[in-house]
Formats: C-alpha cells, structure tokens, sequence
C-alpha cells in the first residue's frame, strides 16, 4: 500500500440515506401540520353531521314506531267495532218498530220497552267506554267525511240546502276515526218535488 492510496469508502446510491429517511428525522414543516389539522378537523366535522343526521333517523323511526303501535292499539277492534254497531243500529230499529207509549197499554209492551231501553243504554255505554261513539246527523249540515248521502229532497221551508233531513242511520266513530258513515237524506238545492 501506498501513502497516498488510502482507501476511501465508496459512495454508491445504496448506501447514501435516503430523502425520506431524512424527512423522518427532522420534523414536519409548519405548513403540512396545519394542512394536516384542518383535514381531522373536516373529518371530525363530517362524522359529527353523520352522528347527528343517524340520531335524528332513529328518533324519526322511534316516533313512527309508536305512532304505529298506537294506531295498531287503538285500531285494531275496527272490524269487531263495526260489526257490533251493526248490532246496536238494529237494536235501535226494533225499538222504533215498537209502538209508542200510550195511556192504557198493555203492562207487558211497557215493560218490554222499558227493557230493551234499558239494554240499548248499557250497550251504548260500553261502547263508549271502549273508544266507540254515535253521533247523530239530522239536522246537521252534511259531510262527506261522516255522512252517506243515499236520497235526496227539495229542502222544507226554512232549512238551506245540503242540511241531513233525515238520519236512517247514525255515524259511528271508533277514538275519533270514521267506523261506519250515516246513512242519511239530504235537502238538495234545485230537486223537485216529482224526482
């Protein structure tokens, strides 16, 4: 060996370090932190608006849940309901069937009427007391939302057109919702007399 031939170590492209092994050690630019900052910070608010809108979805489905089992609760009995105000219509018509009280009738008829008035009112109480009421149309203005028209009359003297003259049967409400319409007669404006 020579004084002057040293060996040097040689220096290929293997064994210099590279730019990001010197990136990682130093650390991060300013610039890039804040960048990185206002990323989380977007991420973060995104998945809050996700959090927010999910919560709001499941109170939605929670309130249509409910609204649907009380419906299915207060509902249900709708067929049972209208079957048995058929019962009561027709309890109704066999006591008009019934002659009028009259002075000197015989104490059997007043008895049976007293009786089966007597069972008409507790009928009418129990179904009332489960949610299912009457209400009356003679007299009333008509609604489609309650009524049935079935004829029409020229309207009486003093009553205005559309008025219900007659109820053959009343309304039925099962907790405020139209079970079965009136069956009802109705003043027509313009109807005459041989129609």
């Amino acid at each position: 060996m020579t004084i002057g031939s040293e060996k040097k170590p040689v220096m290929n492209d293997q064994s210099k370090p590279s730019e990001t092994e010197a990136q990682q050690g130093q650390p991060e630019a300013p610039v890039d932190a804040q960048a990185r900052i206002a990323e989380l910070e977007a991420e973060i608010a995104q998945l809050k608006d996700r959090w927010l809108r999910s919560e709001a979805e499941m109170q939605n489905l929670r309130n249509r849940t409910k609204r649907d089992v009380d419906d299915a609760r207060n509902y249900a009995v709708q067929k049972f309901a209208r079957d048995v105000v058929e019962a009561a219509d027709n309890l109704r018509r066999g006591l008009d069937a019934l002659p009028a009280a009259q002075e000197g009738e015989a104490e059997l008829l007043g008895k049976l009427r007293g009786g089966f008035e007597g069972v008409e009112r507790a009928f009418i109480g129990i179904l009332e007391r489960n949610g299912v009421t009457r209400q009356e149309a003679a007299g009333k203005p008509f609604d489609p939302e309650l009524h049935q028209a079935m004829a029409q009359q020229p309207p009486p003297e003093g009553v205005a057109a559309g008025t219900v003259l007659q109820a053959w049967t009343p309304a039925w409400l099962l907790n405020g919702r139209l079970l079965k319409p009136a069956m009802v007669v109705v003043a027509g404006e313009g109807v005459s007399e041989t129609a």
